[in-house]
């Protein structure tokens, strides 16, 4: 089946994963978490791995706000120009990334720069602290988050921050997890149904943030690309400042920070409502109909669940920004098929064909069970 986002799939197989994010995004998401709990930050060790400090918004923002947040630390690392450009099938030249920041720095060395990463610093001290104390070295290594030289950096660190490459957002979610670190990262909706990430969200390890495959202010989240990305597609364009960005539909952030739109339940309908008054056709001419090979009712559209609904439902992957865990229970949909002799390929959710209704396949579906009924 087709899917809802091509650019991030695109990224992912053709590794082009210089996407920058802009800096109100960060702040809006940020906001959030402190709207709900203003001491998330406070006293943290920050890293921000695989981030180009001279680029990224990321760091300017920890950097701008360390005293705001109360940081304890904040570490920005970035990957070695070389090896970023051998990663990248997008043609790019070690001009795309070189700043005044770094060749105007006594500390610039020409030789050593293509092939190692940076780390920039700040410590909290008695003076007021801003962007301009930051300090940077060379890494020792080229800054690959796997690097031993990285990964002594997440262990040290208590959240960790960024935009990940889109192209390895599972193995980098999996090196997160495995330093049982907090964090709060970029990804795309599809990730949810990716056999590493669905059974954590099922478990409550991981949920989506705030901002999830929607819009803001009637905009879709959209990236700096560096100035040699070619401009094809519609979703790349030239903004006012003369860079180029890329607007991607079906992002938004995954984390495990708690916040207060995840406990926030959905308003619904009951069955016998959407069957007369849904705003889909579908619904009002077809009502829910059950799979072939589980014992679930299949709800294509989120605001279409039945309020009154006891049984198993499969709703949409989209349904996961609206997820509250004290409202719905998200269950493995291998407990509830109908013959456990037919062989079926499943991490917990129900799709492609084996989750066909009346012969016909469907897309992914979470399965959910109403809490309280």
């Amino acid at each position: 089946m087709p899917k809802k986002n091509d650019t991030l799939v695109a990224a992912k197989d053709k590794k082009s994963d210089e996407f920058y994010t802009q800096y109100e995004d960060i702040q809006r998401e940020i906001n959030a978490y402190l709207e709900y709990d203003p001491d998330t930050f406070r006293d943290k060790v920050v890293l921000l791995p695989c981030d180009d400090p001279e680029w990224s918004n990321f760091t300017r923002f920890f950097a701008q706000n360390f005293e705001t947040l109360g940081l304890k630390k904040l570490i920005s690392t970035s990957y070695a120009t070389e090896s970023k450009i051998a990663h990248e099938t997008v043609q790019l030249s070690i001009f795309d990334f070189l700043t005044s920041f770094e060749t105007t720095s006594p500390q610039f060395d020409k030789t050593i720069s293509p092939k190692h990463g940076k780390i920039f610093t700040l410590n909290r001290r008695s003076k007021k602290i801003d962007i301009n104390d930051l300090q940077w070295r060379y890494l020792n290594g080229d800054g690959d988050f796997r690097s031993e030289e990285v990964t002594r950096l997440r262990d040290e660190a208590d959240i960790i921050v960024t935009n990940p490459p889109f192209s390895l957002f599972r193995e980098f979610l999996a090196w997160i997890m495995q330093g049982n670190k907090k964090f709060l990262i970029i990804g795309n909706v599809n990730c949810v149904s990716y056999k590493e990430v669905f059974p954590l969200i099922k478990e409550n390890k991981i949920w989506t943030g705030c901002r999830f495959n929607e819009r803001v202010n009637g905009k879709i989240m959209t990236f700096r690309v560096p100035d040699s990305y070619p401009l094809t597609g519609t979703e790349l364009f030239i903004g006012e400042d003369g860079k180029r960005y890329i607007s991607v539909a079906g992002t938004g952030w995954f984390t495990n920070l708690d916040h207060g739109r995840r406990h926030q339940p959905i308003s619904l309908m009951t069955m016998a409502d959407n069957l007369k008054f849904s705003a889909h056709k579908e619904i009002r001419e077809c009502g829910y109909k059950e799979f072939d090979y589980y014992n679930a009712i299949n709800v294509p559209y989120t605001d279409a669940i039945p309020l009154d609904y006891e049984g198993y439902m499969a709703v949409p992957i989209s349904f996961i920004k609206y997820y509250c865990p004290e409202q719905f229970e998200i269950i493995d949909a291998n407990t509830i098929r109908k013959n456990l002799n037919v062989p079926i390929k499943s991490h917990g959710l129900i799709k492609d064909k084996d989750g066909a209704i009346e012969g016909k396949p469907t897309y992914a579906r979470i399965v959910v069970k109403k809490k309280g009924l």
